[in-house]
């Protein structure tokens, strides 16, 4: 809801606040006075064009702003902020400024963003019934809305938009299926290959860091066991020559032989042991290892083939014997599901013809929840019409679907359904396509909304069925500029009526000439025109009850003094407040 309306230098207004409250709102004054610059106001705030002649003559720029509760509308506190702008106190505060040279600016929230993101958050806020401007209700999408929020078919939509998308999955997975068939073909063949060849090689993990050892040590082993004999002898002599335990043996014998003088000299000595006790196995264990060095050529080439086996396989599938297991296990349960080709879409369109079917009958109760809800807000309207000055107008709610030729069996579109017997073009919001028709006189055809009615015949029309439609439309604020052109007396007072049942669920905002429908304002906005000689300007006041009968009493006489027009205006709000 729309709380306060703050409006400069736009077109005769110099400055003025417009405070504004649920219920219903009417705004009148003297031709001329700048009545219809608050609705043009409220479309600059809609991210409507920007007239630059409507800028106040003088001023640099114009500027609109727009007070707004946002707890009011579902989601708009997340659009503000995603536009970047400040939600504070659940309020959020929209602006647009047209310069006098043409540049235009928005504020969403604080932050300034494209027109077209200003008009995109505001659109769920205010709904606009003027001759000259863009109705809602003129949009197809927002007349099958609106339909469906008459019959109540929230769940009626809601199954049928879960089995439409679980479709719309299941026909995109098939549709890849089949067009990757011959790219999975060929992508087994290759996996298959490849598994087949790990399979057959049947490596071990780690078996390549084994092997490279095992070929490195082969490679040296004479080298290796001349090393080891040399060394041997180095620590125990075969052949009398100096080695390392005759030299120790020589130290121990020498520090034994003085270990009874010196304390210290028998610890060294006692060392000297423990190091001739070690040299002793380690000369043992060299002479074993000397001796168990294998120096089969056999053996090597056996191992060079094997690894020249394993890196082919590391070549092509990892960097290592554990990364072509891996690569093995995975291809593996790849080539499962590849080889499930033909199943996975046989089971695919098996699922997809199920899913035609519970849609195709989901989509037959919509669409008759659909046709029955079309005939009742239809007469329901024609009703209402009847009440505001158009006795022979008829409005029709057309439910149609739109054929579509048999598909072959084994080629279903992804947008034609067969529903009992018919096959019918669909879509995400079902079968139906649903237009409101209006002949607005007796023997005349149903026209387009758009098209079948004048400007003032039209805002009737809207009029009626928002009243219609009261209690289920998401949108909070109704403007109506001018909905009571050419009419007057009882149906004037009706059109009153209907826009005060109208405010019992929504904030509505009337600019009106008539005094029968001012009469039933909850609030009453008087914009005036004053002139010092060389500047005209206009200011908004909100009337008390005194200011309301004075201004009713100059809408209907001309003067408002008139003793008897004071009478009929008192007995005008008597008449609408009973």
């Amino acid at each position: 809801m729309i709380e306060e309306l703050r409006i400069s230098s736009l077109g005769v207004i110099d400055s003025s606040t417009l405070d504004l409250g649920p219920g219903l709102t009417v705004i009148t004054g003297e031709t001329g006075a700048g009545k219809t610059m608050v609705v043009s106001a409220l479309g600059l705030l809609l991210g409507g064009r920007a007239d630059t002649g409507a800028v106040r003559s003088g001023a640099k720029q114009a500027r609109v702003e727009g007070v707004v509760r946002v707890g009011d509308v579902p989601g708009f506190a997340e659009a503000v902020e995603e536009a970047g702008g400040e939600v504070e106190d659940d309020v959020a505060v929209l602006a647009r400024n047209v310069g006098a040279e043409g540049r235009s600016r928005a504020y969403v929230g604080g932050a300034g963003v494209p027109i077209a993101t200003l008009a995109e958050v505001a659109e769920p806020l205010v709904a606009v019934h003027g001759q000259s401007d863009q109705h809602r209700l003129l949009k197809a999408q927002t007349q099958r809305d609106a339909v469906d929020r008459y019959a109540g078919n929230a769940a009626l939509l809601a199954t049928y938009s879960d089995l439409y998308a679980e479709l719309a999955a299941v026909e995109r997975e098939l549709a890849e299926v089949r067009a990757t068939a011959r790219e999975r073909a060929r992508e087994a063949d290759l996996l298959r290959f490849g598994v087949d060849e790990v399979t057959v090689a049947a490596p071990q993990p780690g078996e390549d860091q084994d092997l490279a050892a095992e070929e490195a040590r082969l490679g040296h082993s004479d080298t290796i066991r001349v090393a080891a004999e040399q060394a041997r002898e180095a620590l125990s002599s075969e052949i009398g020559s100096p080695d390392a335990l005759a030299a120790v043996s020589v130290a121990r014998t020498t520090l034994d032989g003085v270990r009874d003088h010196d304390p210290e000299a028998a610890a060294l000595a006692d060392r000297v042991a423990e190091v001739s006790y070690l040299l002793t196995d380690v000369a043992a264990d060299v002479s074993s290892y000397a001796a168990g060095i294998d120096t089969d050529p056999a053996r090597l080439a056996a191992v060079s083939e094997r690894r020249a086996a394993l890196t082919a396989l590391t070549r092509k599938y990892g960097e290592t014997i554990d990364e072509v297991l891996a690569w093995a296990e995975t291809s593996s349960a790849r080539l499962l599901e590849l080889d499930g080709t033909d199943d996975t879409i046989a089971a695919l369109d098996g699922q997809r013809r199920d899913l035609r079917a519970r849609l195709a009958e989901a989509a037959t109760e919509l669409s008759e929840s659909r046709a029955k809800a079309a005939a009742r807000l239809a007469a329901e309207v024609s009703d209402e019409l009847t009440l505001l000055a158009m006795p022979h107008a008829e409005l029709t709610v057309a439910v149609r679907q739109s054929k579509a030729p048999a598909p072959p069996d084994d080629d279903l579109p992804p947008d034609v359904l067969e529903v009992a017997g018919r096959w019918l073009r669909f879509g995400r919001h079902g079968i139906d396509e649903v237009e409101l028709l209006l002949a607005a006189n007796s023997g005349s055809e149903p026209r387009p909304l758009g098209k079948g009615a004048s400007g003032g015949e039209l805002s009737r029309v809207m009029l009626a069925v928002e009243v219609c439609l009261a209690g289920t439309n998401p949108v909070p604020t109704f403007v109506f500029d001018e909905v009571d052109a050419g009419v007057g007396g009882a149906a004037a007072v009706e059109i009153g009526r209907r826009l005060a049942k109208l405010a019992r669920d929504a904030q509505v905002l009337v600019v009106t000439h008539l005094p029968q429908v001012a009469a039933f304002a909850d609030r009453h906005v008087l914009v005036e025109k004053a002139s010092d000689g060389s500047i005209t300007s206009s200011g908004l006041t909100t009337l008390d009850d005194a200011g309301r009968e004075s201004e009713l009493s100059r809408m209907l006489a001309g003067l408002a003094d008139s003793d008897t027009a004071l009478a009929h205006a008192r007995e005008l709000l008597e008449m609408a407040r009973g």
